[in-house]
């Protein structure tokens, strides 16, 4: 017996049976959906966390100050309070180096007449605009003049503008913060995003007035203290050079020989967000996968019930000349069927839950489910591994049958 004519006869018995079929391959097709949907929506929030750090900027370096130690216990990164302003100023002429942009980040209370809202301040310089690529959608950015003068003006994330002047230009007007006014100077553009990911619900005001006015900044080694020196490279490839240059100038300016900061790339964090998307896009599948076993175990149950009905049937083939491996081939092919017909019904399905999760925003950020190739394919041999797999049991045990035994059987 060829395969098509096995596919043939497993068609007809499994229409003879429409609604057993139906609901045996229920169980497969959950599964093979829910393990589609689950990866794709798994990718699409591994590429939206992806852009979200890549909208940062382009070719970056951020280099931080260490961890302070108190009683032989280490603090967190960014403690020890050891980068300052002159430093950043240090590393300009750096070969390699576009510009370099420090910043100085608190929390404030802000309020514009009846409306109010807590968001992140940063104080920066004129070189923030061109170091994160981020530009105001209204509105001029901060200045090297502002910075200069310490003046008392912001720039607002669009967030942060919507909540304060949700039907008035801001421009122009003046906010309060932490109870010191500031006059609005710009509205930044919209970069999505949400948590501490999120570009939108910030301030940036000078850091020259951030370092006097708000966070009140200490001084390392005669010098201002920052919190962040963001370095835009000419090129990703001069990573590796720049660095070691940046911690060669850095330890001799702070004279010591265990680095006092940190040097972290953008490639370096977008590496350890996507390592952690892939092992949750991975656990997801997992939990989905489980669903497919318990399809399996429905084909073989409902398997070892169709060999006990269809006994005398054996009989009759092996009587008429049928070879046990014609009785095993038949009863695979109909578990198989059953599982590829589930597999394919799953994979429509997983595409369309996929499709319409599409829609659903996380705070700022939309995710894009992403249904590639891959998870088509990883649908169609889970399908058949789990027709194999069940149906290799019933098969066996139908070939086994004795045919006289078979024939008697009532």
């Amino acid at each position: 017996m060829n395969v098509l004519e096995s596919v043939r006869i497993a068609l007809r018995s499994l229409t003879a049976n429409k609604l057993r079929a139906g609901l045996t391959m229920l169980g497969v097709i959950i599964g093979v959906a829910a393990v589609i949907a689950l990866m794709s929506i798994g990718r699409g929030a591994s590429a939206a966390i992806s852009n979200q750090i890549q909208s940062i900027g382009t070719n970056l370096l951020f280099v931080r100050p260490g961890s302070s130690q108190t009683g032989g216990l280490r603090g967190a990164e960014g403690s020890a309070g050891t980068l300052t302003l002159e430093d950043g100023e240090a590393l300009q002429n750096i070969e390699g180096i576009v510009a370099v942009a420090p910043e100085v980040n608190s929390f404030a209370q802000i309020v514009y007449q009846g409306n109010n809202t807590n968001a992140r301040v940063l104080g920066v310089t004129a070189e923030f605009q061109d170091v994160s690529n981020f530009s105001p959608a209204a509105g001029e950015f901060i200045s090297a003049a502002n910075v200069t003068g310490k003046s008392l003006v912001a720039c607002l994330g669009s967030v942060v503008a919507e909540t304060l002047f949700p039907e008035q230009d801001p421009i122009g007007q003046t906010i309060r913060m932490n109870n010191v006014p500031f006059r609005v100077v710009c509205v930044m553009e919209s970069k999505g995003g949400t948590g501490f990911l999120s570009q939108d619900n910030q301030v940036f005001i000078p850091i020259t007035t951030a370092m006097t006015r708000l966070s009140r900044s200490g001084r390392f080694r005669g010098g201002n203290n920052v919190d962040t020196l963001n370095i835009k490279l000419a090129d990703a490839s001069m990573g590796d050079i720049v660095t070691e240059q940046v911690g060669e100038i850095l330890r001799e300016r702070h004279k010591v020989v265990e680095d006092d900061f940190s040097i972290t790339s953008q490639e370096d964090i977008l590496s350890a967000a996507t390592a952690v998307t892939d092992t949750l896009t991975i656990f997801l599948g997992g939990i989905a996968a489980i669903s497919l076993v318990v399809g399996g175990i429905g084909i073989m149950n409902i398997m070892l019930v169709s060999v006990t009905e269809r006994t005398r049937e054996i009989g009759i083939r092996k009587a008429v000349g049928a070879k046990r491996r014609d009785i095993l081939m038949q009863f695979l092919t109909e578990a198989t069927v059953l599982s590829v017909f589930g597999g394919l019904i799953g994979i429509a399905l997983g595409w369309g839950i996929a499709s319409a999760m599409g829609g659903i925003s996380l705070g700022n950020t939309q995710i894009t489910p992403v249904v590639d190739t891959s998870a088509i394919v990883i649908g169609v041999v889970f399908s058949i591994l789990i027709g194999l797999f069940f149906g290799t049991y019933p098969a066996f045990r139908a070939s086994a049958l004795h045919p006289i035994e078979a024939l008697r059987y009532e």
